[in-house]
């Protein structure tokens, strides 16, 4: 089984990009952040066309919303934290019908923050702390549970173009990195980390200041998988070539492959 996280930054502007990327990269799972469109404009018939007969959608009309694309049957669809009241759409949690068993799969586009001492950085921090506990919640029902998504943290150093520059700032403070150690703590990996990966790699560029083509990204978009997945994991890996095209979002498909 292949899943794959990508933030496409409104899926009416970046639909043929989907569509061409999923022709070339025909993975089980597609997990979709910042929709930007209501749940009646989510291009069903399309993307069914496309091969993926299931979908679960939680759209907004112009931000956020997350969608779970799917080859294989899904079921047990909850939407947002379980307990953590929110009028934003920011996480999708189903249950995929693999053919080596069923696995949970927690998709998030997780909130930016502005900046530290903002009330979008207190909302952050907040929401976190209740993800926190829904993924305890939903490993203690599935152990073998993936959470992807946009997490809008870049959790070391090494994750960022400029650590120094950018120390305790958006993205890289340490509150958002230690919230990413607590997700860790619960018994999930970052599969991108569990193997030998090239420096630099970056997941996200800045459309300003030829941020792409400089090479001055993050590492923001991430899969986390349980201990009962862990052991399934053959490979992860960031895709840059939609990054290439023509308007194209600017986060890059990340993709982790299970057997």
């Amino acid at each position: 089984m292949k899943i794959t996280t990508w933030n496409v930054n409104s899926l009416t502007a970046r639909l043929q990009h989907v569509l061409d990327w999923t022709k070339a990269n025909p993975v089980d799972v597609l997990c979709l952040q910042e929709l930007k469109l209501t749940d009646d404009k989510f291009p069903l018939d399309v993307l069914r066309a496309g091969g993926y007969g299931h979908c679960a959608v939680f759209g907004q009309k112009t931000y956020n919303g997350v969608a779970v694309m799917s080859r294989l049957p899904l079921r047990d669809v909850v939407k947002n934290i379980s307990g953590f009241a929110d009028e934003h759409s920011r996480l999708l949690s189903v249950t995929v019908d693999g053919p080596q068993g069923e696995v949970r799969v927690v998709n998030g586009y997780f909130v930016n923050g502005q900046a530290p001492g903002t009330d979008k950085f207190s909302y952050k921090m907040k929401w976190l702390q209740g993800l926190q506990a829904h993924v305890r919640e939903e490993m203690a029902r599935n152990p073998r549970l993936v959470l992807v998504g946009d997490f809008n943290i870049a959790p070391e150093d090494r994750d960022s173009f400029d650590p120094e520059g950018l120390r305790e700032t958006i993205h890289h403070t340490t509150e958002e990195r230690t919230h990413f150690r607590q997700l860790l703590d619960l018994g999930m990996t970052d599969s991108f980390r569990m193997f030998e990966q090239p420096e630099k790699s970056f997941s996200w560029w800045d459309y300003r200041m030829l941020g792409y083509q400089k090479n001055r990204g993050l590492r923001i978009d991430h899969i986390l998988v349980s201990e009962g997945v862990k052991s399934l994991v053959k490979g992860c890996s960031i895709d840059r070539t939609p990054r290439k095209w023509e308007k194209p979002s600017d986060h890059a498909p990340v993709t982790v492959e299970i057997t």
